[in-house]
């Protein structure tokens, strides 16, 4: 490993970790918490984020590898949630609350891939 490589990784996670917590937190105060709204929303934006991303420095513009230790490794890796989103599955199904764990579990994924998808297609326009 670079050291390099490890202090950008580190540098985007802590600001993608600052970046989770105040999404989430102002999701909850927002919507509540009967539904994980604020892991959905920071999931469908993280699959965005790095969608767009990866295609864009991919296929459009040539950026310093520098960039895919900090964004996409670092800052999304610390933002999304997907652990916190397979825990708050199970205590939904622990809950008995079968129909709001199906619900989080089939919009979570085809959300997400929808927002990957999207970001593909704009990336590749932009």
């Amino acid at each position: 490993m670079r050291p390099t490589a490890v202090l950008l990784v580190g540098l985007g996670g802590f600001f993608g970790s600052i970046a989770r917590y105040a999404v989430g937190t102002a999701v909850s105060r927002l919507l509540g918490t009967a539904w994980p709204w604020g892991t959905f929303l920071i999931n469908v934006t993280g699959c965005f984020a790095i969608g767009f991303f990866l295609t864009f420095t991919t296929e459009r513009v040539t950026v310093d590898e520098a960039w895919r230790f900090l964004f996409p490794i670092g800052f999304v890796g610390a933002y999304t949630t997907f652990s916190t989103y397979s825990y708050e599955t199970v205590r939904l199904l622990e809950g008995g609350a079968w129909g709001r764990a199906l619900s989080y579990v089939a919009l979570s994924t085809m959300v997400g891939f929808g927002a990957v998808a999207l970001a593909i297609y704009t990336a590749r326009r932009f």
